[in-house]
C-alpha cells in the first residue's frame, strides 16, 4: 500500500525533546519557542510572529484584531476548512461565500463587489494547496473599500508571490504546523502580524489579555490583565519539535515540488486528451509542493478512480466539502452569486499521494495506474 500521506521527520526530533526534558523548562515561551518565533521572523522580514496553538487560533486572534462583531460580513471561498469561518461565526458575524478560479481552486476576486455590503468587514483568502490567491486583485479592492485582510496561508508555508513569502500580503496571516503540512510539530501554527499598528494588541491577546510584554520592556509600571482573550501560546514540547524542523523546509519545499512535477509530466497526456485536469500554478510564484491533485470528469469518475486506486494499493483523498452546502454554513452564511465552480470542481478534486518520502517509482506506479483505468 502507499498511504497517502506521511509526516515529515527530521531526524531529531528525540534529540531536541530530551534536551528540553533535561532542562526541565518546559513552559511556554522557552528557547524553543524563541528560536522559532526568531527563524520565522527572519523569513518573514518585518513581520512579528507568535507561534499559536493551531492555525484555527491565529485566525480566532485575527478576528479579534480586525474587530469583528455581531451583524458583521467576512468574504471568504467556499472551498475551504471549517476553521476559516468558526473563528467569525463564533464572534456572531456572518460569512459571506464567494466562487472560486477553477483553476487554482482560489477566491475569484472578481465576486468580490457583488458580495460587498455595508457590513463587509473583513476578506478571507485562502492559498489553496500552497498556490496563492490574487492578492493584488485582493489588496486593491479591500484598501479601496477599507477592509482588513486575513490570508489563510495553512497550506502555504515555503510558497512565494513575486518572491515575497505568501503569508506577508494580509494585515495577518496563519500558517499551520499540523502533522498533514509540510514542515510539523503534531499541532501547532503561527500568527503572522504585518500590520505593526495591531501588533501591541495582538500581544495582549497572545499572552491571556495582559501586558506581560509591555510591562517586560519597561513600558507600563505593573503587568495586569488589560482585555479580554484565551490562553493561546504553542506548548513548548510542540516547539521544540517544531524547531527541529524548520531548518529544512526549504529542502522539504524543493522535494515535494520535484514530486509534483513528476505527477504533471506523467499525467500530461491525459490532459491533452481531456481525460482529466490538472492543477495551474500562476506564472509570477513558486509553491511548495504542498499537495498534488487530479480533476476527473465528474463526482461518479472520481468515486470510481479513487476505489481503482485504493484496489492497486493506492490511497488517495478528495478534500473540502463547500461550506455554504453544510448545515452550519447555511445557518451562518450565505453564498453570493452563482455557484458556477465551487461544488462541480470540489466534487471531482481526487489529491493524490504526495511526502518526502514518497519514491520516484512509486510515483510511476500511481500514474500507470491512473493510466490503466482511463484505458
Amino acid at each position: 500500500m502507499i498511504p497517502f500521506n506521511i509526516p515529515y521527520f527530521s531526524g531529531k526530533e528525540l534529540d531536541f525533546l530530551t534536551t528540553l526534558i533535561d532542562s526541565k523548562q518546559i513552559s511556554s515561551g522557552g528557547k524553543y519557542s524563541s528560536y522559532c518565533k526568531s527563524f520565522l521572523e527572519k523569513e518573514f522580514h518585518e513581520a512579528s510572529v507568535f507561534l499559536t496553538q493551531s492555525a484555527t487560533q491565529a485566525i480566532e486572534i485575527s478576528a479579534i484584531l480586525a474587530g469583528i462583531g455581531y451583524g458583521d460580513e467576512v468574504i471568504m471561498p467556499s472551498f475551504t476548512y471549517v476553521s476559516s469561518a468558526n473563528p467569525f461565526v463564533l464572534l456572531g458575524a456572518k460569512i459571506v461565500f464567494v466562487d472560486i478560479c477553477p483553476d487554482t481552486m482560489n477566491l475569484n476576486p472578481r465576486m468580490l463587489k457583488q458580495a460587498l455590503t455595508p457590513n463587509t468587514k473583513a476578506i478571507l483568502p485562502v492559498h489553496y494547496g500552497g498556490v496563492p490567491a490574487n492578492m493584488e486583485a485582493i489588496l486593491d479592492f479591500a484598501n479601496e473599500h477599507n477592509l482588513f485582510v486575513i490570508e489563510d496561508a495553512a497550506h502555504a508555508f515555503g510558497s512565494t508571490l513575486n518572491g515575497a513569502p505568501l503569508g506577508s500580503f494580509g494585515d495577518t496571516a496563519c500558517i499551520s504546523f499540523h502533522s498533514t503540512k509540510n514542515i510539523q510539530c503534531g499541532e501547532g501554527g503561527a500568527l503572522i502580524i504585518n500590520n505593526k499598528l495591531l501588533l501591541s494588541k495582538a500581544e495582549e491577546i497572545i499572552h491571556n489579555g495582559t501586558n506581560r510584554t509591555a510591562f517586560f520592556r519597561g513600558e507600563v509600571p505593573a503587568y495586569t490583565w488589560v482585555s479580554k482573550s484565551f490562553g493561546s501560546q504553542m506548548s513548548e514540547i510542540n516547539a521544540a519539535l517544531l524547531a527541529s524542523q524548520l531548518p529544512d523546509y526549504k529542502t522539504v519545499a524543493r522535494i515535494r515540488k520535484q514530486h509534483w512535477d513528476i505527477y504533471l509530466k506523467k499525467l500530461s497526456d491525459l490532459e491533452e486528451s481531456g481525460k482529466l485536469i490538472l492543477p495551474k500554478v500562476p506564472d509570477n510564484s513558486q509553491i511548495n509542493g504542498h499537495l498534488f491533485f487530479i480533476k476527473t470528469q465528474n463526482h461518479k469518475q472520481r468515486k470510481k478512480l479513487q476505489h481503482f486506486l485504493l484496489s492497486n494499493g493506492v490511497e488517495t483523498a478528495f478534500h473540502f466539502q463547500p461550506l455554504h452546502l453544510s448545515p452550519a454554513g447555511k445557518k451562518y452564511g450565505r453564498f453570493s452569486g452563482k455557484d458556477e465552480f465551487t461544488l462541480i470542481e470540489s466534487n471531482r478534486l481526487l489529491r493524490l499521494p504526495l511526502y518526502p518520502d514518497l519514491k520516484n517509482e512509486e510515483i510511476d506506479k500511481i500514474s500507470k495506474i491512473i493510466h490503466r483505468f482511463f484505458e
